[in-house]
């Protein structure tokens, strides 16, 4: 419950400490911090600490976070958090807010298989000195964070960046895991044109929108996608996001699979040559 009752603070000078270059600016009305700059040095590919400090009054908050460069890969990968990876009923709200508050981030299930599978495709066609990188698109909030990296980092998943929904308060609780179309559309999108080197695989499950988003990010970057998995998690949407990949794998050539369990996306993966049997 407590991750929820934080409070945006708007307007707020904040400095980021990166290497020897100190860089100031405001937060946002929704209390979001963005920086854009160029490293005086060199950035080799892989994690770098970074830090943002916040001064207030006679107290100085000091946030430490990491800054991720990918290595030059063939694939990256692009994949949903609930119910793609982790077990949530998003579809059901009264069981979601369930599943969330009664179990923390050691107990929450996990899709069997799903972990392996992304083990393997972070080592496609490349080294575990290079893995593939890997992007975590969510319509779960920023105030999952922290819960979430602790799941994934308890699970053995591989290591990426998270782009999560905005923040929300106590008074928003039943809309967790809400968000619209177009607000993941556009995080997709920037991960594309932030990274044109990579061929990208999409990975999402069909609870609430990822087939349509997965849809229209391949007919405008065909080229550009490898593959998308999608997850049956809903038998009620079966049959129309079964009829959708098929359609759009006809209409793009963009190899789509419609798959149960992580066990037959594995076997599917191995079939076209993106992991190694």
């Amino acid at each position: 419950m407590r991750l929820f009752f934080v409070k945006p603070v708007a307007c707020a000078n904040v400095e980021l400490h990166w290497q020897n270059q100190v860089l100031q600016q405001k937060t946002e009305t929704d209390g979001f911090i963005k920086f854009e700059w160029n490293s005086l040095q060199a950035v080799p590919a892989g994690w770098h600490p970074v830090q943002v400090q916040y001064k207030e009054e006679e107290e100085t908050v000091i946030g430490n976070g990491e800054l991720f460069v990918p290595h030059k890969t063939q694939y990256a990968f692009i994949s949903d958090i609930d119910d793609t990876v982790l077990i949530s009923h998003s579809s059901t709200i009264l069981r979601r807010l369930r599943t969330l508050f009664t179990t923390n981030p050691h107990s929450r299930k996990i899709f069997e298989h799903v972990a392996r599978h992304y083990q393997l495709l972070s080592l496609s066609n490349t080294t575990a000195e290079a893995p593939n990188p890997f992007f975590y698109v969510s319509s779960s909030e920023w105030n999952f964070y922290d819960y979430l990296q602790d799941f994934f980092s308890y699970n053995n998943l591989p290591k990426g960046v998270f782009l999560l929904n905005h923040i929300k308060r106590w008074n928003e609780l039943l809309q967790t895991g809400k968000t619209k179309h177009h607000g993941k559309l556009i995080r997709v999108t920037r991960i594309l044109q932030a990274f044109p080197n990579q061929r990208f695989v999409l990975l999402g499950d069909n609870t609430q929108l990822d087939p349509a988003i997965y849809k229209a990010i391949a007919e405008k970057y065909t080229s550009r996608i490898h593959a998308i998995y999608i997850r049956n998690a809903d038998a009620s949407k079966e049959t129309a996001t079964k009829e959708l990949l098929l359609q759009l794998q006809k209409d793009t050539n963009v190899h789509t699979c419609f798959f149960k369990t992580s066990q037959e996306a594995i076997e599917d993966s191995v079939a076209i040559g993106l992991i190694s049997s």
